[in-house]
């Protein structure tokens, strides 16, 4: 049963699918902006060994993951909202949808924050296109995972 035919009793299980996307989204584009602020400190020549690389990826998993994730779900709730809509017409297409959705999703929440932040940008992974593609990436998986568990239903 697809989401958006989902009756009372599937809903739990949808949001959990959706959850389980919107966590492993955030989690990915979280450890993407850390890899890409650290080589960016590398490049100019700080030294940034294994230990440290790994303590602040974790440090912004606990750190940064939430706003991310709030930024995320911003961008998530009209864009597949619009995905489960579409996929009531087009039920093929169903995962394809859910995971350009997501990603296109992100991609506009991020913009939109960058837009609304006194910096020049708000994550700076996202100021050049492998940073926003590489976060954009986690975010269509996370889509792609949400479709995926959500049409077991």
């Amino acid at each position: 049963m697809a989401a958006g035919n989902a009756g009372p009793r599937h809903w739990p299980r949808v949001l959990l699918a959706l959850a389980a996307g919107w966590l492993l989204a955030a989690a990915w584009g979280s450890v993407v902006q850390t890899q890409f602020n650290l080589q960016a400190l590398v490049a100019l020549g700080v030294p940034v060994p294994p230990g440290v690389r790994a303590l602040t990826t974790l440090q912004d998993l606990a750190g940064f993951a939430p706003v991310y994730a709030g930024i995320l779900a911003a961008g998530w709730l009209p864009a597949l909202g619009l995905a489960a809509w579409l996929a009531q017409r087009w039920p093929s297409a169903r995962t394809a949808l859910f995971t350009a959705a997501a990603g296109a999703g992100m991609v506009a929440a991020v913009r939109a924050v960058d837009a609304l932040a006194p910096m020049p940008v708000f994550i700076d992974a996202t100021r050049g296109w492998p940073g926003l593609l590489s976060m954009a990436a986690g975010a269509a998986l996370g889509g792609w995972l949400a479709a995926r568990l959500s049409a077991r239903l």
